[in-house]
């Protein structure tokens, strides 16, 4: 009885596979899902219509963009963990969703590691330190000795609690060691007025956002976000190079359910590679304020985000810092 019970196994994972590889050679034979967890016309989203057309040349197919914004992300994560595992739904995830979100909120409806099979990381979008005009620091050294000498009497603006912006202030103050007042806003444009007219002594903004202001003379940029300096704004130095390692990007991957056969994986992230390669597609995405990530594998991906997840938790956990 046992030796029939162990034939059918064998006979079932035997079928199994015949039936995903048949499936991963023929695909993609409809279109492509793409669930992005942000709101329509967003950052995330921008980025996505803009690599899902190129990629959907890549792949014979369309990919459809699909916004489920809602809950930092986790709506839309759920439904592609849940989705099944066929290379028809694929998710794009950000530092939010899958380094941050796992720390930050407490009962998430998925595993960010065991439920969802990692593809290609295909950008990254830096930020850049930002002061008042009229701030006596024209430099991260002279910032960080100002604040040093002014303990607990300056401030930084951020786009809510738990958001990277703020992170990557707390990251700032705890390499620097610098006592500095959170003020929470909703949303970085509505901290811009209050940064300019002195009320807040710093903000970390996006680069797209920000450079703008620093360009029309309304405010003055310290340095970037990268390690090195950024081709999006090569004029800035890196902050890094005053504390050594300091780095805050928020990266954009595609994942696919947890079991998506390993051809499929390959099969797309192929395909986004190629598309981050092509011209038009950087040129489109430098206007984003995003740098397309070097080709890498799946297994580089994953190790990335393992690494991103860790840093800022352990600033999470020891600034007790909570997005409520």
């Amino acid at each position: 009885m046992k030796r029939i019970q162990f034939l059918q196994g064998v006979a079932a994972a035997l079928c199994w596979a015949a039936s995903t590889a048949a499936l991963a050679q023929g695909y993609p034979n409809k279109p492509v899902r793409l669930i992005v967890p942000f709101p329509a016309a967003g950052a995330t989203d921008l980025f996505a219509r803009t690599l899902g057309q190129k990629m959907s040349e890549k792949l014979g197919t369309t990919l459809v963009i699909d916004n489920k914004p809602g809950a930092g992300g986790a709506i839309g994560s759920d439904m592609a963990a849940k989705a099944p595992p066929d290379g028809y739904t694929l998710l794009l995830a950000t530092t939010s969703t899958h380094s941050i979100g796992p720390s930050i909120t407490s009962k998430l409806p998925y595993d960010t590691v065991r439920d969802f099979s990692p593809i290609a990381h295909v950008g990254d979008a830096p930020s850049i330190m930002l002061v008042p005009v009229d701030s006596p620091a024209k430099t991260v050294r002279e910032w960080i000795a100002y604040a040093q000498k002014n303990p607990g009497k300056l401030n930084y603006a951020s786009s809510g609690n738990g958001t990277i912006v703020q992170l990557t202030a707390e990251l700032f103050k705890a390499q620097a060691g610098v006592f500095v007042t959170h003020i929470p806003y909703k949303g970085t444009a509505l901290a811009i007025p209050d940064l300019i007219s002195g009320k807040v002594d710093v903000l970390f903004d996006s680069l797209p956002t920000g450079m703008p202001h620093v360009r029309d003379g309304r405010l003055r940029a310290l340095g970037v976000t990268t390690l090195k300096r950024s081709p999006l704004a090569p004029e800035l130095p890196p902050i890094a190079d005053t504390l050594p390692g300091f780095e805050s990007n928020t990266w954009f991957g595609f994942y696919g359910p947890k079991g998506l056969p390993a051809d499929i994986v390959a099969r797309v992230n192929k395909a986004a590679n190629e598309a981050l390669a092509d011209p038009e597609v950087k040129e489109k995405l430098s206007r984003l304020g995003i740098e397309p990530a070097a080709p890498g594998t799946p297994e580089q991906f994953a190790k990335m985000v393992a690494a991103d997840a860790a840093k800022w938790k352990k600033i999470i956990v020891e600034r007790k810092i909570s997005n409520e």
